[in-house]
């Protein structure tokens, strides 16, 4: 956006006797993303494009076009009209950039390259250091107002302890950016990231076991495996990822052409006896202990359900199954899964996380101790 400022493709244009200030014409936006190599030809821009129009980044001046048309239509950035949507999680992303960029351009910062267990870590600082800054720059009025902010941070994948194991604390633990913000992106980076939207549409956790008939002597479930192709398992022992019949499913790897019986929801209300938050499970002598979970898939998948969100949590573990003999147990909650800090996800974006990671899941999981 502010490229095509300094380049004049934003500006003040006339249309039928009207004055539309700060758009852009399609077809001139196209030609400038293949000059200047963000984009290989007009099919690949005119897809990055749909994709800021999709997450609400540009849209047409008189919102007459839903799709970007490679044509002479003048759109617009939100945030040059003001409609750019806001919300929490961007506000917080901005926060961070906001933050970084003060935080690198200042003599004697705290961001430094330190060593710990014999690894070196790009743009560290303590957790106490960052709390000292914020309040010092008047970025926070107090220090619980500062670990606050560090917490939205951390929560947000902007920043994280160096091997993954604490929140965010005002002491001595080694913190470091996990988003470098002046690493220089290319739009085509877009088109390769994992979208879990299809996910987050669907009604139900696609963890969620789903008899294909409600018959109680037959144990056929509609399945995912581990590499994502559907099957139909019948007489097996469980149902581990399993995915809503529909033909808007993105984990069918084939035309479904099977005419499903009515669909029964195993396990619909919550194993939990009352919510727990975040905040409870990581406050300084909870009474919760933290484990580590090596599960290995088979070809049915890892033999467990996960339902909730922020934090999510087990809903239901298949005795025979991967999960239940790494020792996972209904009522635990999850941590981390492969490395990834994810007490703030809910259950759609962990779903994607383990559908597109390896049939070796680590997991943390964090449980009540009796």
């Amino acid at each position: 956006r502010l490229r095509l400022h300094d380049g004049k493709l934003i500006k003040d244009r006339r249309y039928h006797l009207r004055t539309y200030p700060n758009c852009f014409v399609a077809k001139e936006l196209t030609d400038w993303l293949i000059d200047h190599k963000e984009a290989p030809d007009r099919e690949t821009g005119i897809r990055l494009m749909q994709k800021l129009m999709d997450h609400y980044i540009i849209h047409h001046v008189c919102d007459e076009h839903s799709d970007y048309k490679d044509a002479k239509l003048l759109y617009r950035f939100r945030k040059d009209d003001g409609t750019f949507p806001l919300n929490k999680d961007v506000k917080v992303f901005v926060r961070g950039q906001s933050l970084y960029e003060k935080l690198v351009s200042v003599e004697g910062s705290i961001l430094k390259v330190r060593e710990e267990n014999a690894v070196k870590y790009q743009r560290t600082f303590l957790g106490c250091e960052m709390v000292d800054w914020l309040v010092q720059e008047g970025e926070a009025e107090n220090r619980k107002e500062a670990v606050e902010l560090g917490r939205a941070l951390l929560e947000h994948g902007i920043i994280q302890h160096v091997s993954n194991r604490h929140h965010f604390f005002d002491s001595d633990i080694l913190y470091h950016f996990w988003i470098n913000f002046r690493r220089r992106r290319r739009l085509t980076e877009l088109l390769n990231e994992n979208s879990s939207r299809t996910l987050s549409e669907s009604p139900d956790s696609p963890f969620c076991l789903r008899k294909l008939n409600p018959d109680p002597g037959n144990t056929s479930f509609l399945s995912v495996q581990p590499n994502k192709e559907i099957k139909i398992v019948s007489a097996v022992r469980r149902s581990s990822i399993t995915s809503l019949a529909g033909n808007s499913n993105p984990y069918f790897g084939v035309t479904p052409t099977l005419v499903f019986p009515p669909v029964a929801e195993c396990n619909p209300k919550s194993v939990l006896k009352r919510p727990v938050t975040n905040e409870e499970l990581l406050s300084p002598g909870a009474p919760y202990v933290k484990k580590t979970l090596t599960i290995v898939g088979d070809a049915v998948g890892w033999g467990f359900v996960v339902r909730g969100g922020r934090p999510c949590h087990i809903q239901a573990v298949d005795p025979g199954g991967p999960a239940a003999a790494a020792g996972m147990k209904v009522c635990q909650f999850v941590f981390s899964v492969n490395g990834m800090y994810v007490l703030h996800l809910d259950y759609q974006t962990i779903s994607s996380l383990i559908m597109t990671g390896p049939r070796t899941l680590v997991m943390e999981v964090m449980e009540a101790v009796e």
